[in-house]
C-alpha cells in the first residue's frame, strides 16, 4: 500500500515537473515577444529624440543668425555717422566744373560751352578772346589779345596772379597755347573753353561782332 502511494506520488511529481517546465517556458516565450514588440518602440523613441535635437539645433542657428543680424545692422547704422567726410568729399568732387589739364609748371581747367554759359550768369573772371584773326567773340568778353601776343600784352591782364582768367579761340587749339602762356606768366587760376567758338555755336549760341 505504501509502495503504491510512492508510485503515485512519483507520478504526481513527474507529472508536476512537466507542468512546471511548461510553466517556466511560458514566461520565456512571452518575454521574447515583449522584446520584439519593444524594438519598434525603441526605434520610434530614438527617431523622436533625433527630431527634437534637430529642432533645437535649428532654433539655436536661427537665434544666432538673428543676433548677428542685429549686430550687423547696428554697425551699419553707425557707419554713415562715422563717415561724413567721405560724403563731403564726394559732393565737392561732383560740384567741380571742368576737366583739369596738366601743363608745364601748372595746370588749367577746360570747360564746355554749357559750363561757360552758366559761369557767365555770375561772372567772376576775366574772359579773353585769343583768336587770330578776329572773327567775332562771345558776348561778355573782356579782352581781345591774340594768343601769340599774350606775353607782350601781359600788362593788360589782371595784376593778381591768382585771378581767374578764361581764354578761348575758334577751336581750342590757340587758346590751349594761350593757357600755357598764362602759366608761364605765373597765373594759377587759368581756364579754357574746350572746342572754342565752334563749340559755343554748336550749342545753339551766337557770337557778337565788335570793333577790335
Amino acid at each position: 500500500m505504501s509502495s503504491k502511494k510512492r508510485s503515485s506520488g512519483s507520478a504526481r511529481g513527474s507529472s508536476g515537473r512537466p507542468g512546471s517546465t511548461s510553466g517556466a517556458r511560458g514566461p520565456a516565450a512571452s518575454g521574447s515577444a515583449d522584446s520584439v514588440s519593444a524594438a519598434p518602440t525603441s526605434t520610434a523613441g530614438t527617431l523622436a529624440l533625433l527630431v527634437v535635437v534637430l529642432v533645437l539645433i535649428a532654433a539655436v542657428v536661427i537665434a544666432a543668425d538673428f543676433v548677428f543680424g542685429a549686430i550687423s545692422n547696428g554697425n551699419g547704422s553707425a557707419g554713415p555717422t562715422a563717415s561724413p567726410p567721405t560724403a563731403t568729399s564726394a559732393a565737392a568732387t561732383s560740384s567741380q566744373v571742368g576737366v583739369v589739364v596738366q601743363g608745364k609748371d601748372g595746370h588749367w581747367t577746360n570747360v564746355t560751352a554749357d559750363q561757360l554759359a552758366a559761369m557767365l550768369t555770375h561772372k567772376d573772371f576775366t574772359l579773353v578772346n585769343v583768336k587770330t584773326p578776329y572773327i567775332g567773340e562771345i558776348d561778355g568778353t573782356d579782352l581781345y589779345i591774340p594768343y601769340d601776343h599774350l606775353a607782350a600784352n601781359a600788362s593788360a591782364l589782371p595784376g593778381n596772379k591768382g585771378a581767374r582768367i578764361l581764354v578761348y579761340c575758334r577751336s581750342g587749339a590757340e587758346s590751349a597755347i594761350a593757357a600755357q602762356t598764362l602759366l608761364d606768366l605765373r597765373y594759377t587760376n587759368v581756364w579754357n573753353l574746350d572746342g572754342g567758338m565752334n563749340a559755343w555755336q554748336a550749342s545753339g549760341r551766337t557770337l557778337v561782332q565788335k570793333s577790335r
